[in-house]
């Protein structure tokens, strides 16, 4: 059971449910309360102890439906094992009629393989490929190229080689049972493959979607495939919740400050030093600030999409967000992303202020005149964009006013570094201004830049 469990938690990793190792305990002590009989049990006592959400519930069920509809291996016992056999091979007519109409070497003589592959028991049959399929190790499969090799471990595992030698000598002494045991190992053969897809689908599901994310980290994210978004979009939100993971802990920490063993100690004089009442070291931080300026028009649009997406995702790591976007003209869309679904908040932001012609110059205006005053020492003010302003005054002077009101300004710019100043770029004449200057075409360099941006809070 164990066994069968540790698999299980391993096939619903890859399928993207989030098993902990106490939430493992927790479904083997509830397993071993309900039993394996009842399939339908299992699988609700599974889900209850495993799945957090409406769709893990549906991914666990998916692949505890594929995983159970195997059977389950037998265990090592090799004279009852030796015992059914024999039973199979006196009962089964096939068998008998085989070996009383052929000379030679009778079915009784014949591997332990041959004799299941003639006496046609599906049940024994399926039994005992679960078995040497877990003798091999299927669950380490993880790439499609290797179908073969575990397909071949499993029959080797089965008695394979004994089986050939076998049939070389059926094949001289009693052709028709050759021919008849050939029939049944190409339907063996076939029985081992998909039991070596299935383990695919399951096992392999991780390490699939591992490198999946690991091409789509690296592709630049202006020229992501319409059938692509979605799953980008999946991936800024594994990054966005990795990042709350890693930086949330510590500033949990420093909330409560360090131990201040000097003022604890005076405080447990009463009790012998015994530290019953503790006191904490704490020091005073100001409240950071992002200040986001996202550049919406028809060249970034796409790569603003994504930043804009993954800014809002860490509210819980950073206590203050705000986000505005701009083409011609700026405006602050943080309740929108707040309020709306990623793809409603999207389509709203363009349908106002999307796909125009940049006017990088206009926008900081429109800033400065409404939203200036928010900028504070504590603020980092964050700009993505291309920096190409359609040979418009670029007014480098505002932006200089907010490098000097704010903490630090950063600049993400999704273009690579050998357009900068070229054409209507105004980059070097921006990045005079700036704390910080990154190219930022890809997920990767999105998730590099703005977990630098929030490590600086910690």
């Amino acid at each position: 059971m164990r066994e069968n469990l540790h698999r299980f938690f391993r096939a619903a990793r890859g399928a993207g449910v989030h098993v902990s190792p106490a939430e493992s305990i927790d479904a083997m002590r509830a397993v071993s309360q309900v039993g394996f009989s009842d399939r339908t049990i299992l699988r609700d006592a599974l889900l209850l102890t495993l799945a957090k959400s409406q769709d893990e519930k549906l991914a666990l069920g998916d692949c505890f439906d594929l995983f159970f509809s195997q059977p389950e291996p037998r265990q090592d016992q090799p004279e009852a094992n030796n015992d059914d056999a024999s039973q199979h091979a006196d009962q089964s007519p096939s068998s008998g009629e085989a070996g009383d109409a052929g000379e030679g070497q009778p079915p009784e003589a014949l591997g332990p393989l041959a004799q299941m592959l003639l006496s046609q028991d599906r049940n024994a049959i399926q039994a005992a490929i679960a078995s040497a399929a877990g003798a091999a190790s299927l669950s380490d499969i993880r790439y499609s190229t290797q179908r073969g090799i575990f397909s071949s471990r499993i029959l080797d595992a089965m008695g394979l080689q004994r089986l050939r030698d076998e049939l070389d000598e059926l094949t001289a002494t009693n052709p028709s049972l050759a021919e008849r045991l050939r029939t049944a190992l190409d339907a063996l053969r076939e029985a081992v493959r998909d039991t070596v897809s299935q383990g695919l689908a399951l096992y392999a599901r991780e390490e699939a979607e591992n490198l999946r994310n690991e091409i789509l980290r690296n592709a630049p994210l202006a020229r992501i495939e319409r059938r692509q978004v979605d799953e980008m979009r999946a991936l800024i939100r594994q990054i966005a919740r990795r990042l709350r993971e890693r930086y949330s802990k510590p500033r949990k920490r420093q909330r409560r400050g360090h131990l201040d063993v000097r003022r604890t100690l005076r405080r447990n004089a009463a009790w012998g030093g015994v530290p019953f009442l503790t006191a904490w070291k704490r020091k005073h931080r100001d409240r950071p600030k992002i200040i986001a300026l996202c550049d919406v028009s028809g060249s970034v649009a796409q790569v603003s999409d994504f930043f804009l997406l993954l800014i809002h995702s860490l509210h819980e790591v950073v206590d203050d967000v705000r986000s505005f976007a701009f083409s011609s003209h700026l405006i602050e869309v943080s309740e929108i992303l707040e309020s709306k679904s990623p793809e409603a908040a999207m389509a709203e932001i363009m349908s106002k202020v999307g796909f125009g012609s940049s006017d990088y110059g206009s926008s900081l205006v429109d800033f400065e005149k409404e939203w200036m005053s928010t900028l504070t020492p504590q603020t980092t003010v964050i700009v993505l964009g291309d920096a190409r302003s359609n040979n418009l005054d670029p007014r480098a002077d505002i932006l200089r006013r907010i490098s000097e009101r704010s903490k630090r300004l950063v600049w993400l710019n999704p273009e690579g570094r050998l357009a900068w100043g070229f054409g209507d770029s105004e980059m070097p004449r921006y990045a005079t201004f700036c704390s910080v200057v990154r190219q930022c075409a890809t997920a990767q360099q999105l998730e590099r830049a703005v977990s630098d941006i929030v490590a600086t809070y910690q």
